[in-house]
C-alpha cells in the first residue's frame, strides 16, 4: 500500500476536534499537580513530622511505577476497594492519574529549587518579624519559581504527551480518535504520522513559550 498523502491531510481537521480534550486534561492536570507539588516540596523541605514520611512514600511510589499502571490501578482497581469511586469516569481518572504522577516529579524539582535559594534570605526575612509562611510566600518561593521554571515546563510538555495513555481507559482524545481512524481505514502510517505531527506542533508552541517565559523571568530577576 502506497503512502496516501491526501488521506493524511484530510485527517488533520478530524483529529484537531479532539485536541481540545487532550489539552483540557493536560491543563487541569498541570494546575492541580503544581498545587500538590508545592505542598509536598514544603513538607519535604521542612521535614514536617508524619507528613514528611507520607510525602516520601508518595513520591517514591509515583516516581517508581509506570504511569500506565497507575492509571489502571486508579480506574479499575480503586473502585473495588472504595465503592464511592465506582462512578468515576475515565476522563476524571486520567486527570487524577496525571496529577498524582507529575506532582511527584514536580515536588522534587521544586524542593531542589527551594534548597538552591540562599538560607540567609529566609533567616533575614524571619528576623524582620515575618512568619515562616510569609517568608516562604514572599521571599523564597518567588525565587524558587524562577529556578524551577525550566524543569516544570518540561514536565508540562511531558504531561501533554502522556495524555495519549488516557485512550487506554476509554477517553476519546486525539490518540483514541487516531486509533479508530487507523483501524477503520488501515492507513496506519498516515494516521500515526498525522497525530505525531500534531503533538510535535503543540510541543513546539509550548517550547517557544518556555523560552519567552525564561527570558522574562531572567529580566525580572
Amino acid at each position: 500500500m502506497q503512502f496516501n498523502f491526501e488521506y493524511m491531510l484530510n485527517l488533520f481537521p478530524i483529529l484537531f476536534k479532539y485536541l481540545g480534550t487532550t489539552m483540557q486534561m493536560a491543563l487541569i492536570g498541570v494546575v492541580f499537580a503544581l498545587i500538590l507539588a508545592i505542598g509536598l516540596a514544603v513538607v519535604r523541605t521542612f521535614k514536617v513530622p508524619v507528613l514528611n514520611q507520607f510525602a516520601m512514600v508518595f513520591i517514591s511510589f509515583f516516581r517508581g511505577t509506570p504511569l500506565l499502571v497507575q492509571l489502571f490501578l486508579l480506574y479499575y482497581g480503586l473502585p473495588r476497594v472504595f465503592p464511592i469511586l465506582i462512578n468515576m469516569d475515565a476522563f476524571t481518572a486520567s486527570v487524577i492519574g496525571l496529577t498524582l504522577h507529575f506532582a511527584a516529579y514536580k515536588a522534587e524539582s521544586i524542593r531542589a529549587a527551594i534548597m538552591a535559594v540562599d538560607k540567609s534570605q529566609l533567616e533575614a526575612a524571619l528576623s524582620t518579624g515575618m512568619t515562616t509562611s510569609q517568608a516562604m510566600r514572599r521571599i523564597v518561593l518567588p525565587q524558587a519559581a524562577r529556578i524551577a521554571t525550566p524543569s516544570l515546563m518540561n514536565y508540562f510538555i511531558d504531561m501533554i504527551k502522556s495524555t495519549s495513555l488516557a485512550f487506554t481507559l476509554g477517553v476519546t482524545e486525539i490518540m483514541a480518535k487516531t486509533q479508530m481512524e487507523a483501524s477503520s481505514s488501515f492507513y496506519f502510517f498516515e494516521s500515526y504520522l498525522a497525530v505525531a505531527l500534531i503533538y510535535w506542533g503543540v510541543v513546539m508552541i509550548f517550547t517557544q513559550l518556555q523560552v519567552y517565559l525564561e527570558r522574562y523571568l531572567n529580566k525580572a530577576y
